[in-house]
């Protein structure tokens, strides 16, 4: 059987296999990071069942199940392609969780503190960020979708894990953005941009956002960009109660996946239940 030392150069040929595959650029950005923790816990040492399962227990210890479960899809894609089908781990079973967490939920009123935040401040192109993905309910790494061009047409055409689809801007929004445009001078490709005139990344958008926390007074738990989706899909589905178009929309293949943007609080379930009126 093939020994196994996971290296740099060997996970970074499986990530090149994942770019061949067309993943996304933040899945191959989660599994680097996770492959490399790997990595360093084997210290470059013959890759054996036992250490694996010590890594897992060490994982139990320090992250949620989801999150170690994640790592362990990470590690078993990885010795799946590299032949060593005995080494795959078994991931944790979860109780299906039927209501979110209320500290991870964003509100309207948070959201809307959050952008008056950042206008206050001067940093107008995080305010336009986040009301382009809470107003268009697209995935941060796809803001790079969000260009002048699109802009001016009103819609953006996003292509991301091999679906295509359509975005729509709000009026209010393309106004802004197009106001946002002639003022930056950016008359084609992506509208917001590094001062090296990079598109936006999950990781720029991450730390101005933990940055507005504390003045607009808004728990860090809360405060994150993939948040915002979650806001557009509450809202939505509030408004329609249509989980097909919801799913369409934020571009899901599940609707299983969409079930879990719009699950609602156990204080907004206790509130049903005190309208039902039951006990008599």
């Amino acid at each position: 059987m093939k020994k196994v030392i996971v290296t740099k150069e060997v996970v970074e040929g499986y990530l090149n296999y994942l770019k061949a595959q067309e993943k996304s650029q933040g899945t191959l950005e989660k599994y680097r990071r996770e492959l490399y923790e790997l990595m360093f816990f084997l210290s470059d040492t013959e890759v054996r069942k036992e250490e694996l399962l010590l890594w897992k227990g060490a994982l139990e210890k320090k992250y949620c199940p989801s999150g170690v479960n994640g790592r362990l899809v990470a590690a078993n894609g990885f010795f799946t392609f590299l032949g060593r089908f005995d080494l795959r781990m078994k991931l944790l079973r979860i109780q299906k969780e039927i209501f979110s967490r209320e500290e991870k939920e964003m509100t309207r009123a948070e959201y809307t503190r959050l952008v008056r935040t950042a206008e206050e401040r001067g940093n107008q192109r995080l305010s336009l960020v986040m009301q382009t993905i809470c107003a268009t309910g697209i995935r941060v790494s796809e803001l790079r979708y969000i260009t002048a061009e699109a802009v001016k047409r009103g819609r953006a055409e996003v292509n991301c894990k091999g679906k295509h689809r359509v975005i729509f801007f709000p009026r209010a929004l393309q106004k802004k953005l197009i106001h946002y445009g002639k003022k930056k001078g950016i008359r084609r490709g992506a509208l917001f941009i590094t001062k090296n005139g990079n598109p936006l990344n999950r990781s720029n958008i991450w730390a101005e956002m933990k940055k507005l926390c504390q003045y607009a007074q808004v728990s860090e738990e809360k405060v994150f960009p993939h948040n915002l989706r979650h806001l557009f899909a509450r809202i939505f589905y509030a408004l329609e109660k249509d989980i097909a178009k919801l799913a369409d929309l934020l571009g899901h293949s599940s609707i299983e996946t969409t079930r879990i943007y719009i699950m609602e609080s156990g204080k907004e379930h206790q509130k049903r239940l005190e309208k039902m009126r039951l006990v008599l």
